[in-house]
């Protein structure tokens, strides 16, 4: 058996120990400058990165605008709007015409779509006739929840499929939502074939 070692020669010791002053202010000053230029420049690449991808889907016309007399309204939602995304593609986020903008949101659907209604970014339509299907998924860019966390909406827009990802402040809302696009998608699609 080892013998055991007093803790009384070692505490004065520890307590004597201090760390040392800082004396070199300039070299110090220089890290801490040179820190934030590299912060600085990261927020700019990441700007202008932003910017670049806005660029690119410029193709993408102006969004609708919600009517002012919409309708009665079927179902209605408050929560989070996550951005959107290449139908299909949930890490290709649109950025053009503030769709990449998250915000909080208020989604109202009538006769005419989905009203989107964000304090602080763009209100949008999302029309009745693009609507394509609704689905609960667990992640869109950016954002990535439990399985079946988002409510997510795809829809055409300028040619292109787009989903579009909410979370209701009461994730028990979203299976009415996709129910009901789902059967009114459905009956947009019979309508047409029997026509």
């Amino acid at each position: 058996m080892t013998p055991l070692v007093p803790l009384a020669p070692l505490v004065p010791l520890a307590a004597g120990q201090k760390s040392a002053e800082v004396t070199d202010w300039a070299g110090r000053l220089g890290w801490v400058a040179g820190l934030l230029l590299f912060v600085t420049l990261v927020y700019w690449l990441m700007r202008q990165g932003w910017k670049w991808r806005g660029s690119l889907q410029s193709d993408l016309p102006e969004l609708p605008e919600v009517p002012q007399a919409p309708g009665e309204a079927k179902l209605r939602l408050s929560g989070r709007y996550h951005g959107s995304t290449t139908a299909g593609q949930w890490l290709d986020r649109i950025v053009a015409h503030g769709l990449g903008l998250r915000s909080r949101a208020e989604l109202t659907l009538t006769d005419a779509g989905i009203g989107v209604v964000r304090p602080g970014a763009n209100d949008f339509l999302i029309p009745a006739a693009a609507l394509r299907e609704a689905r609960l998924d667990k992640g869109i860019a950016g954002k990535v929840l439990t399985e079946g966390g988002l409510l997510v909406v795809t829809w055409e827009h300028g040619g292109k499929l787009l989903d579009s990802g909410f979370r209701a402040d009461r994730a028990d809302e979203h299976a009415a939502w996709v129910e009901t696009l789902n059967n009114l998608n459905t009956a947009s699609t019979t309508e047409g074939i029997a026509r």
